[in-house]
């Protein structure tokens, strides 16, 4: 089980600020169990690109995080990964997870703390769990194993905010008048 706390730097997550006992309103995040809803491995040029791959193939990669609200305070949060590796024009593989977890909030989160406790924190935490998967998925195809770099769930929220809130200014605008 793993927990993420908002609390001040130094303090255990979990635990309270400033407060003796209780229930602490700081918002908190559990993850009660993870697990592997999809995962997928295509290697369409087998036997022949393993003879025709020279060097590293072009990988192109994709990743989104999905919320599904159970409850109030339960989520499933689903990390979907798609790889895609190309040798010039010809596929090597592509190998698609959609890995998640299970999550608990604690506290009193507000609305938008909640979103980004599973948007980001949840997603930060079950990345690691995801990669090891795809890497160990892509060396059993033959290719060698790929460690995705980490990557950053704050910016990803950042422009998923910034993308829903264009989105909202334009569906607000009104169409131009024309002469016609």
């Amino acid at each position: 089980m793993s927990e993420k706390s908002a609390g001040a730097a130094g303090e255990p997550a979990g635990q309270p600020t400033g407060q003796s006992g209780g229930e602490s309103a700081e918002p908190r995040l559990s993850i009660l169990t993870q697990y592997i809803k999809d995962l997928s491995f295509e290697n369409p040029s087998a036997p022949v690109i393993y003879a025709q791959l020279k060097g590293q193939p072009t990988i192109t990669v994709n990743i989104d995080v999905r919320v599904g609200r159970l409850q109030e305070r339960l989520a499933e949060v689903a990390l979907r990964l798609k790889l895609e590796a190309k040798a010039e024009s010809t596929v090597a593989f592509i190998c698609e997870l959609e890995y998640a977890g299970l999550c608990a909030l604690g506290g009193n989160p507000s609305t938008a703390e909640a979103e980004r406790l599973y948007l980001v924190d949840a997603a930060t935490l079950l990345f690691p769990f995801a990669r090891a998967i795809l890497a160990n998925q892509i060396r059993d195809g033959g290719f060698a194993p790929l460690m995705l770099a980490p990557i950053d769930f704050v910016k990803l929220y950042q422009q998923r905010r910034a993308a829903s809130d264009a989105a909202v200014s334009t569906n607000m605008q009104f169409p131009a008048q024309g002469n016609a």
